[in-house]
């Protein structure tokens, strides 16, 4: 087996890391593997024997020029400080530079305890792998900033969460581990030289524009603010709960980023919170935004030893204004209207009432709404047919603003169809993969995987995915253990 090493994060010090091997897991199996993102590598299939991938993936055997580690960092946790966190159940494996430029780091999660595990086992379980999977690879496909998944293997070793579970490994891809926890962990511990050390590595290989400036890290803060607030704005549009917004699980370079409790709004509400350890509802959907915002104003202070007087102010701002121009961008283009007029904010958010009060699932309405024609009302679309009348004043005005910009139906169609996905990861889909997958089938595992990479085409064979969630699945309880 030959990966092309290149380990830079691992030359930054043992302050930043603990080094170790990972535990491998007893007995592996061989769940799903994602053959294009090991091409993201420059791999293939055919790079590697069965035997030598599947040990590799399950942390018994180490490539040349590995150098596991487990990152050090902080982090707020639903709004309270932790000062010492760091990686408890997942390492480094090493870093790739593939042959157009870009160096991904290779995680493997679930690889066993490490000085950061707490009172934690390190492992991971099939069913949270199985989550984070499906999640990334999701996201990635209508377009969102993520994370992707290699691959996942399981074993017969036997972990207790709220029942025993069987350990498992997830290998996932990502252009930095870094998160704004890192820089908390440094800046509140007072060890600054390392705090710049970070910023320096931060901006070289994932900032470089910012080297450029009169102050890289006002820059470095400003660059990643920015990324933040277009990650968020995407999640807003495309009704993404993630779940757990600590500091500690935010992405510098603004990835969606540690996968546990999300959810996908499937009846529109806006108080929707997805992870049922939420008592106080402080990640509800509608919430991302102004816990964004709260999580920057965190990675300023973490930053202050080093950034100006007006960096925080110049954050602010451009937060604000970032999340606010994206989010409405990507809402106009929802409705299929693209020249821009004073009452677009006021018409989507009458629709999301609507949508709200009439219980209505969010992305399939939207789907729907891409196959409308201003030669029809409210009934013409199946999902509204029991609360029309509630619509139509709606699309009187709707149809006005269509005519108005002279819409082309056909174009229209085509425009909606490729930002309004007809199939999105609902806990159900998820869960039922995940039951059959805890007796040894993954045959609809894949079957999913492989409707979720294509969310925007029609896929005649697989409307059963694109559905309203049933009854049963409308409830489902997901915790962080997931």
């Amino acid at each position: 087996m030959t990966i092309k090493f290149n380990n830079l994060y691992a030359s930054l010090g043992e302050a930043f890391y603990a080094s170790l091997d990972p535990d491998p897991l007893p007995n592996p199996q061989s769940v799903i593997l994602n053959e294009d993102a090991l091409g993201l590598i420059d791999l293939t299939i055919n790079s590697f024997s069965d035997e030598d991938l599947r040990d590799f993936l399950s942390g018994s055997l180490m490539p040349k020029g590995s150098e596991p580690l487990a990152m050090v960092y902080s982090g707020h946790q639903f709004g309270g400080y932790s000062p010492r966190l760091g990686d408890g159940r997942g390492l480094l494996m090493g870093q790739v530079r593939n042959k157009t430029g870009e160096l991904w780091d290779l995680h493997l999660k679930g690889s066993g305890k490490t000085p950061f595990s707490r009172m934690g086992d390190g492992r991971a379980v099939l069913r949270s792998c199985i989550r984070e999977y499906l999640a990334s690879e999701a996201l990635f496909a209508l377009g969102i900033a993520t994370t992707r998944a290699l691959s996942i293997v399981t074993s017969d070793e036997p972990v207790r969460r709220e029942t025993i579970e069987n350990a498992s490994m997830l290998m996932r891809l990502s252009r930095s581990h870094i998160r704004f926890g890192s820089f908390e962990y440094f800046s509140y511990t007072e060890q600054h030289n390392e705090l710049r050390q970070l910023c320096d590595y931060t901006i070289l290989n994932h900032f470089p524009q910012c080297s450029e400036q009169d102050n890289p890290y006002d820059a470095l803060l400003l660059a990643a603010t920015e990324k933040t607030a277009l990650l968020i704005a995407h999640w807003q549009a495309f009704g993404f709960a993630h779940g757990v917004m600590n500091t500690d699980n935010m992405s510098i370079i603004g990835q969606t980023f540690d996968y546990g409790p999300y959810g996908f709004m499937e009846s529109y509400d806006p108080y929707y919170i997805c992870n049922h350890s939420d008592d106080q509802g402080r990640y509800a959907f509608c919430q991302q935004p102004n816990i964004g915002y709260w999580n920057c104003q965190a990675l300023a202070q973490a930053l202050s030893p080093l950034i100006s007087k007006e960096g925080p102010e110049k954050m602010r701002a451009l937060y604000q204004e970032t999340y606010n121009q994206c989010y409405h961008g990507l809402m106009v283009r929802k409705l299929g209207l693209t020249k821009p007029h004073p009452s677009d904010k006021q018409l989507y958010e009458d629709l999301l009432d609507l949508l709200e009060g009439n219980k209505i699932d969010y992305s399939n309405f939207f789907r729907a709404l891409s196959h409308y024609k201003i030669s029809e009302d409210a009934s013409s679309l199946t999902n509204l047919q029991s609360c029309a009348n509630s619509f139509n004043p709606w699309f009187m005005r709707y149809k006005e603003r269509l005519i108005s910009e002279k819409s082309c139906q056909e174009t229209r169609h085509k425009n909606m169809c490729a930002i309004n996905p007809k199939y999105i990861l609902r806990n159900y889909l998820a869960q039922r993969a995940i039951q059959q997958a805890e007796m040894g089938d993954y045959q609809e595992l894949t079957r999913l995987f492989m409707v979720l990479k294509n969310p925007y085409a029609e896929q005649p064979d697989h409307q059963a995915y694109a559905a309203d969630t049933p009854p049963w699945g409308q409830n489902l309880q997901i915790s962080c253990s997931s």
